[in-house]
Formats: structure tokens, C-alpha cells, sequence
């Protein structure tokens, strides 16, 4: 068994190197998770608590809080809760920011998703979502693996 490799043909084995040095670097990267979580349910959201994000998931708070200038062009964009497991809610009641990975180059896996329950107002401010128009205060979720699970970011 310790030399069935040297029976695959070459194109085979070349494959196989290159899906696990792929699957390696996602999952270093941040991409992916290390082992598949089981699909989660609205009601199993998790909960969170501030101290326990990553600084960087903090960073990204505070830029929500303050309302901006956010690194990412992508940030604030609607957030459509295809995958159903956060609370359903209107269109556009989802906002998603990015949570910077160090050492990726992209937007990586991590979000805050913020929602919203905007207050009504006869011309919205221009720009992008701003606490001070949640009736709500909003209602703050982080996923560290591009929204495969979700956890509620409490105090």
C-alpha cells in the first residue's frame, strides 16, 4: 500500500497533489473550514460576544458604528439571506461589511451582516447604511466562513 502511487498514472497523481495543495491553501487562507459543520438553522444562531471576535471583526464594527469610510467598495451592499439562516426579513434589511484576513489579498470568508429595521423617513439619507436610521439599533451577525454559519455579536 505504501507505494500504490507509484501504480497511478502520472496525470492522476499530478491531480490529486494539486486538489490537496488547493484545499490547503483555502483552508489557510480562511476559505474554507477545516471539517464541514453541519448546515445550521435559524433558531441554532450562536451567540458571540464582542471581546470574542477577532480584532479585526472589532475594527470592522467600529467602522459600522461610525458610519464609514469602509476599505472594501463591496461593503454595505445588500445582503440577501439566500441561505436562509438568518431571521427572514424584507429585501434590503440585510447589509453585509467585510472583516479583513490578514494575509489575503481578496475580501476572504468573514462578514458582519447587519440588520436593520429602518426608520421611515421623506428623503433617506444618501450613502450607505447608518445605525442612527435603525428604529431597531440594529441587529449585528458574524460568519467566519462566508455564511456557511452564523453567530448574533452581542455585548
Amino acid at each position: 500500500m505504501r507505494k500504490a502511487w507509484r501504480s497511478m498514472p502520472l496525470q492522476q497523481l499530478l491531480c490529486l497533489i494539486a486538489a490537496l495543495a488547493f484545499a490547503a491553501l483555502a483552508a489557510a487562507r480562511g476559505d474554507a473550514p477545516q471539517s464541514q459543520p453541519q448546515p445550521q438553522t435559524q433558531a441554532q444562531a450562536q451567540e458571540i460576544r464582542v471581546a470574542e471576535l477577532p480584532q479585526e471583526a472589532r475594527e470592522t464594527l467600529r467602522l459600522i458604528r461610525s458610519g464609514g469610510p469602509y476599505p472594501h467598495e463591496r461593503d454595505g451592499v445588500t445582503f440577501g439571506n439566500y441561505e436562509k439562516l438568518l431571521p427572514a426579513a424584507p429585501r434590503g434589511h440585510y447589509r453585509e461589511y467585510t472583516v479583513t484576513t490578514p494575509g489575503v489579498r481578496h475580501r476572504g470568508a468573514r462578514r458582519i451582516v447587519v440588520g436593520c429595521e429602518r426608520q421611515r423617513q421623506a428623503s433617506p439619507p444618501p450613502g450607505l447604511l447608518r445605525l442612527v436610521q435603525c428604529r431597531d439599533g440594529g441587529e449585528f451577525y458574524y460568519t467566519a466562513d462566508h455564511y456557511r454559519t452564523f453567530r448574533r455579536i452581542v455585548e
